[in-house]
């Protein structure tokens, strides 16, 4: 048994633990020999990163067959573990965090987001009372704070840190539909959704799919679809005419950051159309959001602060690791009272009742026990300073300027998309000339652009999301497109038979299943 030493704080004084000599029956250097070697193995990947081929070198069925097995019957080392791990995972991995990674829409992690993690690992914290687990419920809170204010969004909002932006849309939308029922005099919590009115909700044409998803998590089946422009933005004319046509409650889902153009709905018209009809307004912003953020991006999203509930992720723009979502809701009392949960054992934030304090974690998402995922967005905010932050995000965009630019040079490419954000959509001339480009600059492995399907027409998708590209990865990209358009005007049959893209939808008018949402 080992006893406790505390360690002083930074004053000297160990305070209230002074007097602690308790035992525990976990040797703390049990952990040490595993965690140094999981220390290596993390330094040789990301020292791999600027040289390795961006796809992986074994796909999932050849890796299956080597983990093949039973159970091994005896304990191993926990050394031994980590050694093995990375040995059999490093062929399979993907290099998502190189510069050269534009595929979906996935970002890096910040060297204090990904310490701060580690961190997040080792405390242990299940992060949903705010009483069991108060230092990381309050940097939650603070890194709340911060996003509210670089958003420019109601700073009383509740905000609440998801596995992602399909769970953030998820909160945004079920808090819309508790509060567009309470209004129509329906009591949901007591009666559930049979015999209510129907919630009819909006959507753009060009939505996310994880929209449609949500809906049906929530019971309210299939949406309203709202014509769009060439870039896929919502039109407010066409959402006027269909909130026209019908009567009762209403949420009208707005987009900020179209997945193929990076452009976001008109947030200022689209609302006071929405407004006129009493309907709670949500805007899926995954990564687009984030424009709001840069001086020189904001104007895109005019009158974002008015709507009710907003998604997002950190794990996109902010770059801070897998997984963190966003849930931002202007109404405290409506999400908590859809997510919160009162018992006798559980120890209340707020057990008045009333909801101007911070309230709980588990009040804010759709979870009781979780990591506190919160402390990483907490870490790359207060790396990056506003300052900094803004710089990410005009960063990201200038690279995929630099990059569309540099396509655009190149003989029979078209850049499709008014580059507005950080979206690139790239045609290569026919539709199987631009699979078959796709396909070798995959092959290639220098860089990695993910196939689609936009506008009646298949396409090579270019999402810039990772803080450490710079200008010499996108020169090392834009060579490797040069190589593979040179490779399938040379041999276009051999490069047909390159490794294939991705499944891509089969219409244009397929909302974007393929993207990275979570």
């Amino acid at each position: 048994m080992l006893r406790v030493t505390v360690a002083p704080s930074p004053s000297g004084d160990k305070g209230a633990w002074a007097g602690y000599h308790g035992t525990m029956s976990a040797q703390p250097d049990a952990y040490f020999e595993a965690l140094d070697r999981a220390l290596l193995h993390a330094q040789a990947w990301l020292a791999s990163l600027p040289s390795r081929p961006v796809g992986p070198r074994v796909d999932a069925d050849t890796l299956a067959a080597l983990s093949a097995g039973p159970l091994p019957p005896a304990p191993t080392p926990a050394a031994d573990v980590i050694d093995e791990l990375a040995s059999f995972a490093e062929p399979g991995l993907m290099a998502m965090p190189s510069g050269r990674f534009f595929g979906w829409v996935i970002g890096g992690t910040l060297p204090a987001a990904l310490a701060a993690d580690w961190l997040v690992t080792a405390w242990d914290q299940n992060a949903g009372m705010r009483f069991a687990t108060p230092a990381t419920a309050v940097l939650e809170e603070t890194a709340a704070g911060w996003l509210l204010d670089l958003l420019g969004l109601p700073p009383g909002a509740d905000v609440g840190f998801t596995t992602g932006a399909t769970m953030a849309n998820f909160v945004g939308l079920a808090a819309g539909r508790q509060w567009v029922l309470e209004q129509a005099g329906w009591e949901i919590d007591r009666d559930g959704l049979t015999g209510g009115p129907r919630v009819r909700v909006f959507v753009g044409a060009e939505r996310h799919e994880v929209i449609d998803l949500t809906l049906r998590y929530l019971g309210l089946g299939a949406p309203i679809v709202v014509d769009v422009d060439a870039e896929g933005r919502l039109r407010p004319d066409a959402l006027a005419e269909l909130l026209n046509a019908g009567s009762g409650p209403a949420i009208v889902c707005l987009q900020a950051g179209n997945v193929h153009s990076g452009a976001s709905d008109p947030m200022g018209a689209a609302i006071d159309v929405a407004r006129r009809h009493g309907a709670w307004v949500h805007v899926d912003g995954a990564f687009g959001l984030w424009a709001a953020a840069s001086p020189r991006f904001r104007d895109q999203l005019t009158g974002l602060e008015r709507a009710d509930s907003w998604a997002t992720d950190a794990h996109k723009t902010l770059n801070v690791p897998y997984d963190c979502g966003v849930a931002i809701v202007s109404r405290p009392e409506v999400v908590r009272r859809v997510f919160g949960v009162h018992t006798s054992y559980l120890i209340a934030a707020d057990a008045a009742g009333e909801h101007r304090s911070p309230g709980d974690p588990f009040e804010k998402v759709p979870e009781l026990s979780r990591r506190a995922r919160g402390v990483p967005v907490w870490a790359a905010l207060r790396s990056l300073g506003r300052a900094g932050t803004i710089a990410l995000v005009d960063g990201l965009a200038a690279n995929a300027k630099a990059l569309a630019d540099g396509l655009r040079a190149m003989p029979g490419v078209k850049v499709l998309n008014e580059v507005v954000f950080t979206q690139v959509c790239v045609s290569f001339g026919s539709d199987d000339r631009t699979r078959q480009v796709t396909q070798q600059l995959i092959a290639d492995g220098s860089a990695w652009m993910s196939g689609s399907r936009w506008h009646d027409r298949d396409i090579l998708r270019i999402s810039v999301s990772n803080w450490s590209t710079d200008a010499a990865d996108v020169a090392l990209s834009l060579a490797a497109v040069a190589r593979a358009c040179a490779a399938v005007d040379a041999h276009p049959a051999r490069s047909a038979d390159a490794k294939a893209i991705p499944p891509r939808p089969t219409a244009a008018s397929t909302p974007h299943a393929t993207d990275d949402q979570d």
